[in-house]
């Protein structure tokens, strides 16, 4: 296990090292009592952890204390990126923004990161799926919460992002191979060279629009909204 040192954000405090989770979460229990101050103290057999469906590329974990005694302590998600995503999203840039957007009332609160993931306050509320996200009222209130989303200034740079990340998707879409020889006939089948001239065309046409650049998730699948019914509001 690596030293600690203080992150930037609001206290978050970061784990050097990287964890694998071991039957269900031991290790997971040592890095938030690593990360989460309060947790410290907290014997290992009153911290329970159960994954949570939804993530899309990360395993989604949620550990909470077990004991009358600690009732202040609140559950906390544990997320565990997915093997080789970093080759496909900036962790430094998605870090940065989760700050800026969290204390805007977007997702999570940041509270603590590690090698391969990071810790965050848990979120009550449930995933969309196609069928919702069609609705007319959840369409009027997600198409309003992007837009709030859209006008949020975060630092970083501010030259498109969509396009950098669209084009290596492909690249490293047209270099996979699979071991089963369906999917690799299916795969086969695939024409990366047309997707290229595909995004390059709607490249093209969204440059002549000069539209104004904003922050924007770029991946709003239904696996990345959560709906609280009972407040009304999106997470």
């Amino acid at each position: 296990m690596g030293p600690l040192s203080i992150q930037c954000d609001e206290g978050a405090i970061r784990l050097n090292g990287t964890f694998l989770l071991i039957d269900g979460g031991l290790i997971d229990r040592g890095v938030c009592k690593a990360l989460l101050r309060k947790w410290a103290e907290v014997d290992d057999s009153k911290i329970s952890v159960s994954k949570v469906t939804g993530g899309i590329s990360n395993m989604m974990l949620k550990a909470e204390v077990d004991s009358e005694n600690e009732k202040d302590l609140q559950p906390v998600t544990v997320r565990v990126f997915g093997p080789d995503s970093d080759a496909v999203i900036d962790r430094d840039r998605e870090l940065q923004a989760i700050t800026y957007i969290s204390s805007a009332g977007f997702g999570a609160k940041l509270l603590g990161v590690f090698g391969n993931g990071m810790v965050q306050s848990f979120l009550v509320g449930e995933t969309l799926d196609h069928l919702e996200m069609a609705k007319p009222e959840m369409a009027k209130l997600i198409a309003m919460e992007v837009r709030r989303l859209h006008e949020l200034e975060v630092p970083g740079s501010k030259e498109p992002q969509l396009w950098h990340d669209l084009y290596k998707f492909i690249d490293r879409a047209s270099g996979v191979s699979f071991e089963d020889s369906k999917k690799q006939k299916a795969y086969e089948t695939i024409s990366f060279d047309n997707i290229r001239a595909g995004v390059d065309e709607i490249k093209a046409i969204s440059d002549r629009l000069k539209s104004p650049i904003v922050f924007a998730h770029n991946d709003l699948l239904c696996g990345n909204f959560m709906y609280n019914e009972d407040e009304g509001t999106y997470l």
